[in-house]
């Protein structure tokens, strides 16, 4: 079962992207492989930085292959709020 939904994705994104390059200008498809390069780059930074910041607590690879984007923007909002709390309260979040 899991894999069928994998799989249905999967052929949603391809249908997706097949479409959108087909329909793009050959220049256009440079600047939006440059702009999904960049997407993924800002995604993995920000993945290591709350690795680094849950000090071990969650692996890696775990919040790379098993957590979706809701729930990184929701660990990331924790997070700020508790470097702000730490500013606010001069305790050291280290």
């Amino acid at each position: 079962m899991q894999s069928q939904i994998q799989n249905c994705n999967a052929v949603g994104l391809f249908k997706f992207f097949r479409v959108r390059l087909v329909h793009t200008p050959d220049d256009k498809i440079d600047e939006l492989a440059k702009e999904y390069e960049n997407s993924v780059k800002s995604l993995k930074r920000n993945i290591y930085k709350l690795g680094w910041y849950m000090r071990g607590g969650v692996d890696v690879h775990k919040l790379f292959s098993d957590t979706d984007l809701e729930d990184l923007e929701i660990l990331n909002k924790v997070i700020e709020e508790n470097i702000e709390t730490s500013k606010q309260t001069k305790m050291p979040l280290i």
